[in-house]
Order: C-alpha cells, then sequence, then structure tokens
C-alpha cells in the first residue's frame, strides 16, 4: 500500500498519532511504512497536489474501533461514515490530512 500525501511530515505525524506506525525515512518525499514485524508493508509518497477521490478502498483493522475514531479525530483526520454495523462487525471511514480516504473495521 502507498498512499499519496501533499505534506510528508503531516502525514506521518497523523499516522504515527493515529496508529501508531512507525516509518523509514528515505529523504524529503518518501517514507516507508514499518510493520509490526520490522518489515516494510508501504510507504507515503509526497506529491505535489491531492489525488483525486475514487478508486480502491483502503481497510485497516482495529481491535478498538471506538479508540480508532477518537485517535483520528485527535490526530487531525476526519471521520466521514460511521461508525456502522456491518457483517462481521463495525467500520468507519475517515479522510487523512492529505485528503486521502481509508476505513477501519473491527470483527463483531
Amino acid at each position: 500500500m502507498e498512499l499519496s500525501v501533499t505534506d510528508l511530515a503531516d502525514a506521518e505525524a497523523f499516522y504515527r498519532s493515529a496508529f501508531g506506525w512507525e516509518f523509514n525515512s528515505y529523504g524529503p518525499q518518501y517514507a516507508g511504512i514499518v510493520g509490526a514485524d520490522g518489515e516494510e508493508v508501504g510507504g507515503l509518497l509526497q506529491v505535489p497536489e491531492r489525488k483525486p477521490a475514487g478508486g480502491p478502498l483502503v481497510l485497516l483493522y482495529s481491535v478498538d474501533l471506538d479508540a480508532s475514531v477518537d485517535a483520528v479525530w485527535g490526530a487531525g483526520g476526519t471521520v466521514v461514515n460511521g461508525p456502522y454495523d456491518f457483517p462481521g462487525g463495525r467500520r468507519f471511514y475517515f479522510t487523512d490530512p492529505s485528503g486521502n480516504e481509508l476505513g477501519v473495521w473491527s470483527s463483531a
């Protein structure tokens, strides 16, 4: 997974605060997202302007959905839908400071 962001430092701060993510820095335009096992699982790429909305939706898993909602708001994101029940659990959608829309789900 690679997310296009308009401000790399702000994006790192947002995802670190909201989800506890860690990063490897590769200069002013790219940061690798470090997974729980220490391996990179994706990245953040700084781009000059926001990408158009639409396309595939990235879903993140949370063991505590309500805490994730609070963390997204607290880190400067915007919850745009939910949380709500769906077959197998609950979910919500949010936008990050660069305008990317992602979802977060938890099992029932």
